[in-house]
């Protein structure tokens, strides 16, 4: 080990997903591209990790390279309707042969324990078997698609018991139904199914697909499921990003708090993705940004009523109505029903890449539901869409709200000059500063 300090910190700055990630579901999807390309093995050493450190993990695999070579060798061509496959009797064999094929590599791949490999001492246990209920699409615009099929259903109490007793699960594009039939899947479609089932708290697609970009190039980290369909509905991405892309959606919009969309290409992506900050993909998440958005003239009244009462026992700084209206701009709201029960302004120091959070309420009626978490990362985000670095807030009684979610205390040479010119010495606020 050429640093070992450098390993220390490294490890220490890791330690809190891995607290975080503890007794957590995930669901992680790959096509069989993934297996062609040969990353088979590094794969199933990152998922055994995330295993060894707690986490339950659900893998889904797809085959649609390995079926298509399976038909070329039958001299049998495929069929397609709008880019899904017609699955007649002989499509069929095909996609049940490769299935088979790829859960013996994928289950040989767990069984790796060779000393001085990151599989020494794993013990895993695959589990796969009919989990899976499924039904046909039926006719589409004319065509049969025979044995392709759609998840149904997902046996996610039998999957909850093995998961809890240490196993991993396996499960493939295949389902059946209660008469007897296969059915022929999409990876994607049963990764959705089986994580909104599970009320897994991510899904994770690692793909053959480049990280999205938008229209200037600009790499996409981060989209709520709103904006997610404004960039599909501005059609610039693959078919195969666009697809993965819908199908996070899907999840995201049933209960599924994250998904991802993560290359395969980039050695140790997936951990890179679950363990860094900005990761290494796209992350989509629910967010219903008609509850949690920024402030319009119309919500002065509401953050008044909202910020009143705090303003009186000396919590927050007095605002007038004037004042409020002048930077209405700065503010974001969780309204509900008409009604504002969350606030909290952004007020941003360009020059020094810094930004002030301030005016942070949520109404205590509701407090303990996470709403101050999700104006928080709201406001984190927004923050980084500007480029700014760090986030600071002034507090005289929430500090240790503030410090258990990242923020450290500083001293008032931290700020920004033109901030610190503004700084009540009377009143003694707490200085706490978070790196983005």
């Amino acid at each position: 080990m050429e640093n070992p300090v450098e390993f220390v910190q490294w490890l220490r700055s890791v330690a809190p997903y891995i607290h975080a990630f503890r007794g957590k579901t995930f669901v992680v999807a790959f096509p069989g591209e993934l297996v062609s390309a040969g990353a088979l093995p590094v794969l199933a050493h990152d998922l055994s990790l995330l295993h060894a450190l707690g986490i339950k993990v659900v893998v889904v695999y797809g085959s649609r390279p390995q079926v298509a070579e399976q038909l070329a060798l039958r001299n049998v061509e495929g069929r397609f309707h709008n880019g899904i496959r017609v699955t007649d009797t002989a499509a069929m064999e095909c996609a049940k042969e490769a299935a088979g094929e790829l859960r013996l590599d994928i289950e040989a791949a767990f069984s790796q324990g060779l000393p001085n490999t990151p599989m020494s001492n794993a013990a895993i246990r695959v589990i796969s078997g009919n989990f899976v209920t499924a039904r046909p699409l039926g006719v589409i615009d004319g065509v049969d698609l025979e044995l392709t099929g759609i998840t149904r259903k997902v046996d996610a109490e039998t999957i909850h018991s093995i998961l809890a007793a240490g196993g991993v699960i396996l499960l493939s594009p295949l389902g059946f139904s209660p008469t007897g039939e296969a059915f022929n899947l999409t990876m994607e479609d049963v990764a959705v199914s089986a994580a909104v089932a599970l009320h897994a708290d991510k899904l994770i697609f690692i793909t053959e697909t480049e990280m999205l970009r938008d229209l200037a190039g600009t790499e996409i980290r981060e989209l709520s499921s709103h904006q997610a369909e404004a960039v599909l509905h501005a059609n610039f991405l693959s078919p195969e990003s666009a697809f993965y892309l819908r199908h996070c959606m899907k999840a995201c919009n049933n209960g599924v708090e994250r998904s991802h969309i993560v290359p395969f290409a980039m050695d140790g992506s997936a951990m890179l993705e679950l363990f860094t900050h900005d990761g290494v993909g796209t992350m989509i998440s629910h967010e219903n940004l008609e509850s949690l958005r920024p402030a319009t003239i119309e919500d002065v009244g509401g953050i008044i009523k909202l910020i009143e009462p705090l303003e009186a026992d000396g919590t927050l700084v007095k605002r007038g109505r004037e004042l409020i209206e002048r930077e209405i701009n700065y503010f974001s709201v969780i309204e509900h029903d008409g009604v504002i029960f969350g606030c909290a302004a952004l007020y941003p120091f360009p020059e020094d890449k810094m930004a002030e959070m301030a005016c942070l309420t949520v109404n205590p009626e509701v407090q303990a539901q996470g709403d101050g978490e999700r104006i928080l990362k709201h406001m984190e985000n927004r923050a980084r869409a500007s480029g700014i670095t760090k986030l600071f807030v002034l507090t005289t009684r929430t500090a240790h709200w503030f410090i258990k979610r990242g923020f450290v205390p500083a001293s008032v040479d931290a700020l920004p000059k033109d901030r610190q010119r503004m700084y009540n010495y009377q009143r003694k606020s707490q200085v706490l500063v978070k790196t983005l």
